[in-house]
């Protein structure tokens, strides 16, 4: 039998449902705010206490969300890594681009505030042991992604000898162009090796990928 809903009941639904969006709302603060610090002032720099301060909450508001630093800083730069395969998807929504658009767009995954931050938590993870086996198993899955999304973008055919190591090879030399990036203004340059790169990729696996529908 159906219970009876009491006025209480519903004022408490009611009081619930905000404090559960201003808890997700102050969690995704946390995690943007993360990313941030750890870009603008590495990993020595960026405490719980300095994030909380930037996100606009309270120290031990964000020790509910995240209880340790790790836990806070793998999150926030799994998020924002997540944030950013979305973003990549949507701007080719078909599948088919120029290539040249294609890796250009891959490219800025390295030349970002994540990438930056990203680098500081590597460098960190290096010489923390606690640290480590989560960057290294977050890089592993960030990394799979980023070269599923490549694959799918590209038009690549992986059951074709060379095409995944081609693959990844570009998204190599993305990163590297992000690592030059992080000392001077590298534009220049990056535009030319994308052009290359491009054209290389043309060569390699064929023509213009086709929309993913024309795939199956």
């Amino acid at each position: 039998m159906g219970g009876v809903t009491t006025v209480d009941d519903r004022d408490d639904r009611v009081e619930r449902v905000p404090k559960q969006d201003r808890s997700r709302a102050t969690r995704q603060r946390l995690l943007e705010s993360a990313v941030a610090c750890l870009a603008d002032r590495g990993w020595a720099g960026s405490t719980v206490s300095v994030v909380a301060e930037h996100a606009g909450v309270s120290r031990g508001a964000a020790q509910h969300h995240f209880p340790t630093r790790e836990d806070l800083f793998t999150a926030a730069v799994e998020y924002v890594a997540e944030e950013r395969s979305t973003a990549l998807r949507t701007l080719f929504p078909e599948g088919a681009a120029e290539r040249q658009a294609i890796v250009a767009a891959l490219v800025d995954l390295y030349t970002g505030p994540l990438f930056r931050a990203a680098l500081h938590l590597w460098v960190a993870a290096s010489n923390e042991e606690q640290l480590r086996p989560r960057v290294t198993e977050l890089e592993a899955r960030v990394g799979r992604e980023t070269h599923r999304i490549a694959v799918e973008l590209l038009g690549a055919d992986e059951s074709v000898q060379g095409v995944r190591e081609t693959v990844q090879g570009m998204l190599d030399m993305a990163r590297g162009l992000g690592l030059a990036n992080l000392l001077t203004d590298d534009a220049g340059r990056r535009e030319r090796v994308v052009a290359q790169w491009a054209g290389l990729l043309d060569a390699s696996l064929g023509g213009k990928p086709e929309p993913e529908e024309r795939r199956h």
